[in-house]
C-alpha cells in the first residue's frame, strides 16, 4: 500500500479532566505537541487542552479547522490540504477519542478514499472503560448512542434495548448530562428487576463512580446524575 507524505493522527483527549498523564502516554502526548494542523470538534477545548499539554504550544502559528454535525460536506476535503503538502493533521474530538460518538469519522472516511494514512493513538474512550468496568459481557455488545428524547420513544427503545441485553447482547448508551436523571428514572420504571445496570460517572476524574446493580437494588440505591458525564451500560 502507498501512502501519500502526510498522515492523519487520531489524537485522543482528556474525558474533562486536567490530569492528562495519568489517561494519555508520554508518546501520544509528544506527537500531538508537534503537530500545526488539527482538525477539531471545539475549537476552544482543543486549543484549551493544547495549552494544557504545553504552556508553551504556539497555538498563534498552527491551523484549526472545524469539523462538527454543523460543517457542510463540501467544506471537508479541504481539511486534507495539508497532507498533499506533507504535512501531519491530528484529528480532536471534544473529549476521549475522536470518531466514537463524534463527527470524526467522516474526515477519517474520506481520508481513506483518499489513500492517506490514518493512525490512531491511545487515550481514554468512557465507553470502553465503562463496558470493561461494569462485568458485564464484553464478548458482544452494541453502543446505541444517545436515545431519543421524546419519553414514548425512549421508553419502547429501552425495552427493546433490554430485550436485545437478554438475548446476550450488552448495550452501551449515553445522554445528555442534565437529562442523566431522568433516563435513570425511565430505566428503572421500565426494566425488569433482575436486569442489570451499570452507571459509570465521571470516568477518570476525580469524582468517578462505576457501579453495576440489578434494577430493583438501584430503586433503593438513587445516584445523583444530573450534570455528570455518564455512561450506561445494560445487560
Amino acid at each position: 500500500m502507498i501512502f501519500m507524505t502526510g498522515r492523519i493522527y487520531l489524537v485522543p483527549v482528556t474525558l474533562g479532566g486536567d490530569d492528562f498523564t495519568g489517561v494519555i502516554p508520554e508518546k501520544t502526548l509528544a506527537l500531538t505537541r508537534q503537530l500545526r494542523f488539527f482538525i477539531v470538534e471545539e475549537l476552544r477545548s482543543a486549543r484549551r487542552f493544547l495549552r494544557m499539554i504545553d504552556k508553551q504550544f504556539p497555538i498563534d502559528k498552527s491551523h484549526f479547522y472545524i469539523l462538527n454535525e454543523h460543517t457542510p460536506e463540501n467544506e471537508i476535503e479541504q481539511f486534507l490540504e495539508p497532507l498533499k503538502n506533507g504535512y501531519d493533521v491530528g484529528l480532536m474530538s471534544e473529549a476521549g477519542m475522536p470518531c466514537i460518538a463524534d463527527p470524526g469519522s467522516r474526515i477519517i472516511s474520506l481520508a481513506h478514499k483518499k489513500n492517506y494514512q490514518v493512525i490512531p493513538q491511545s487515550g481514554p474512550s468512557s465507553i470502553i472503560l465503562a463496558l470493561t468496568a461494569s462485568g458485564l459481557n464484553g464478548q458482544n455488545f452494541t453502543f446505541n448512542g444517545y436515545l431519543p428524547v421524546k419519553t414514548h420513544e425512549k421508553l419502547q427503545k429501552i425495552r427493546e434495548l433490554e430485550k436485545q441485553s437478554r438475548e446476550g447482547c450488552t448495550q452501551i448508551f449515553m445522554e445528555t448530562p442534565y437529562r442523566n436523571q431522568k433516563m435513570f428514572e425511565d430505566l428503572v420504571s421500565v426494566c425488569n428487576n433482575e436486569t442489570r445496570l451499570c452507571i459509570a460517572s465521571d470516568i477518570t476524574l476525580p469524582s468517578e463512580s462505576i457501579r453495576t446493580l440489578r434494577i430493583a437494588e438501584w430503586r433503593k440505591n438513587v445516584p445523583e446524575l444530573k450534570d455528570r458525564l455518564v455512561i450506561f451500560v445494560l445487560q
